[in-house]
């Protein structure tokens, strides 16, 4: 059975991936301040990180009547069990990595010193070791993989669409054996299914003998979400298109068919945000619908964490009303709530410290009403891409980001030059 553990890792965070994470276009370069804080993170997580990663074999994988049996263990996931059925899996891997309490331990001590910055670009830091180490253990399993014949499926977490978030305490379970297996780190679950050190991951790996299947499903390869360069064993080009904010679980797609795609709005403008990554986010996060009277109704689905509280998942939803093409999309009303059911707003360290306040803010902020979407470009506003809604700024960073969204599915850029 194959078992690899590694408690110092090395830690080669690519510049592309870090800004990435940091909500930067790709081909921005960092200057100045966010140079020096970059710099500075990197600096100090390789005197006092410690990163670690373990893999093992499972023991037994059952695949059947719509759940996933590993070791005896029972996850109920239809989307995990699709893909191990579709791509034949008769094996899995379990792998847990981390970029250790050090880190997280040094962010909260940042955040109480009032350091938001320095907190910011450390915590960023991690989430980047962390993809860094994922990508060490799926090298590790492609390299175990080739040597048997076999090919390995991309890693799937609790927490992923279809997987509840409160299976990792039943998946470090499987990993650690019960309590047989020691890991190189700390790590714990909390009874609402997050990590403890936060900057952790849980993931399963499916094996199947089927290598040609799965190469002809390309999507089914781990190569296209993997960075790591070079590799002997890639299948496929890395293909990860850059993010803004923090990589948000999808909405389901919808049919743009009722939408008058002759919006007369200028096309020819820079945008804010990557423009491939606005047209990705107006595919799969926005919905909207033209009426009668031709005005459009539209919402936005923004999935982000809170800065503290060991990131627990928040979800708002943008409203807009526009008027029609012919008075240039005039923004009529403009509103941005909680999503229904959503928690995690509660968890902010401003809703903790004055609800109605921070509520009432967010509730009041209507920036551009009035005034047509192109305006959008003669909006001056910081670049704050903190996940959370507790800083006024933060708040109108993501208002510009729904607005560029918004204004890219109505221009129909598709065609245009980036």
């Amino acid at each position: 059975m194959f078992e690899f553990t590694d408690n110092r890792p090395e830690i080669a965070v690519q510049e592309t991936e870090y800004k990435r994470l940091l909500g930067f276009p790709v081909s921005y370069e960092l200057t100045g301040r966010s140079r020096e804080l970059a710099d500075w993170a990197a600096r100090w997580y390789e005197r006092n990180g410690k990163p670690w990663l373990y893999i093992r074999q499972a023991e037994a994988l059952i695949i059947s009547n719509g759940t996933v049996i590993i070791d005896g263990e029972v996850i109920t996931s239809p989307r995990l069990h699709g893909q191990l059925m579709e791509a034949h899996a008769d094996e899995a891997m379990l792998v847990a990595v981390s970029a250790g309490k050090e880190l997280e331990e040094e962010a909260r001590r940042l955040w109480m010193g009032e350091k938001p910055d320095e907190y910011f670009f450390l915590e960023i830091y991690g989430s980047a070791v962390v993809e860094h180490l994922t990508t060490v253990a799926a090298y590790r399993l492609c390299e175990w993989a080739d040597r048997n014949r076999k090919s390995v499926l991309p890693h799937y977490s609790p927490g992923y669409p279809g997987w509840a978030v409160s299976d990792q305490k039943r998946l470090l379970r499987t990993i650690r054996q019960g309590d047989k297996q020691t890991l190189p780190g700390e790590l714990d679950v909390y009874e609402t299914g997050m990590l403890t050190p936060k900057k952790s991951l849980l993931a399963l790996y499916g094996i199947t003998s089927c290598v040609g299947k799965a190469h002809r499903l390309t999507e089914l390869t781990p190569c296209e979400k993997c960075s790591l360069s070079p590799c002997q064993y890639r299948r496929a080009p890395y293909t990860h298109e850059p993010l803004q904010i923090e990589d948000v679980l999808r909405l389901q797609p919808r049919s743009d068919s009722s939408v008058d795609r002759s919006a007369e709005i200028s096309a020819r403008h820079q945008y804010t945000f990557n423009i491939a990554t606005l047209r990705k986010w107006a595919r799969n996060r926005l919905q909207f619908r033209t009426d009668a009277d031709h005005s459009i109704a539209a919402r936005f689905r923004y999935e982000g964490t809170t800065c503290s509280n060991l990131g627990r998942p928040l979800e708002f939803d943008y409203h807009l009303r526009l008027g029609p093409k012919s008075d240039g999309h005039r923004i009529l009303e403009a509103r941005c709530e909680p999503a229904p059911g959503d928690t995690g707003h509660k968890s902010m360290c401003k809703y903790i410290e004055n609800a109605e306040e921070l509520m009432r803010g967010i509730k009041d902020e209507q920036p551009l009403l009035g005034r047509n979407l192109n305006d959008i470009f003669d909006w001056k506003r910081p670049y704050d891409p903190s996940g959370c809604y507790c800083d006024p700024l933060s708040r109108n960073h993501k208002w510009g980001l729904v607005l560029e969204v918004l204004h890219v599915a109505l221009s129909h850029v598709d065609g245009e030059p980036d």
